[in-house]
């Protein structure tokens, strides 16, 4: 049976990875994206009997209750929701202001929030449906001049994980996906944002955060096309994973640091026992 597909961020990357894999399946894919034009030369030769583009700023939750809205008039039902839609705000924390951490929030965690509000309505009548987040590297490990991005990144990981834990009785599924370095807008220049000023003992002792990354910008190992087509295999399992790993570069770095996270676990296990206490 074909799916409903809701994707965020559909326009480049991972989002529209997803979106060719998924109608490539046979299934119908409803892509949102804050610019309508780019999402339109992306899928300008999509067949569009299956296809349904609407404008979405994930981070203005009356816009994202009304595309869910909008999505069930056209196709009746909505099977999988993947929350692809986000930026980086990257640099040290002290360089960053209190406003862009804010916006940083706005989109990467409260738009998959606001999105999951709309849609976990519509898959509990259904009794069915997926969420597929999509997490990071970076919300798994702590990364330099990543700490707004990971933390928003790291809350969307726990959304995940516990809205799973209360929605499982209504068969919904919630996956957390955690990639590495794909080849995605994510540090292109006209998406990614850098901190609004230098504080001299970090400028002194260090590259800047755009010097440091801007580099890898289209040289990453990790091809979004096929992202796609495992997220639309991940959709069609009968019990997908609640977090998945996804490119030979994150296994590299999340096994050794889960491995270091267990070994913190029981290096003073017997001082963590000592605060129990007699009622």
């Amino acid at each position: 049976m074909s799916k409903v597909w809701f994707i965020t961020g559909a326009g480049s990357g991972i989002g529209a990875g997803t979106v060719r894999a998924a109608l490539a399946a046979g299934d119908r894919v409803v892509a949102t994206g804050r610019n309508l034009q780019k999402l339109r030369t992306a899928f300008a030769e999509a067949a569009t009997g299956n296809l349904e583009i609407l404008q979405l700023d994930v981070s203005d939750e009356a816009q994202a209750s009304a595309a869910i809205d909008q999505a069930l008039q056209k196709f009746g039902r909505i099977d999988v929701v993947l929350n692809n839609a986000g930026y980086g705000l990257i640099g040290n924390f002290e360089e960053l202001a209190t406003q862009e951490i804010e916006r940083q929030f706005a989109t990467n965690f409260w738009g998959v929030s606001h999105v999951m509000r709309a849609a976990l309505p519509v898959m509990r009548k259904q009794r069915c449906g997926h969420i597929i987040n999509m997490s990071s590297v970076a919300g798994v490990v702590g990364m330099k001049h990543c700490s707004a991005y990971g933390a928003s990144k790291f809350a969307v990981e726990g959304l995940s994980l516990a809205v799973a834990e209360e929605v499982e009785r209504f068969g919904i599924k919630v996956t957390a996906v955690e990639p590495g370095f794909f080849r995605t807008d994510l540090l292109d220049a006209a998406n990614v944002q850098w901190p609004s000023h230098r504080v001299d003992d970090y400028a002194a002792a260090e590259l800047g955060a755009q010097e440091m990354w801007s580099p890898y910008d289209g040289k990453q190992p990790g091809d979004p096309d096929k992202l796609g087509q495992v997220l639309v295999k991940l959709a069609g399992m009968e019990a997908p994973p609640r977090l998945f790993v996804a490119g030979a570069d994150a296994i590299e770095v999340i096994a050794p640091a889960v491995q270091a996270r267990l070994n913190a676990v029981h290096a003073l296990e017997d001082l963590s026992k000592s605060t129990a206490g007699s009622f």
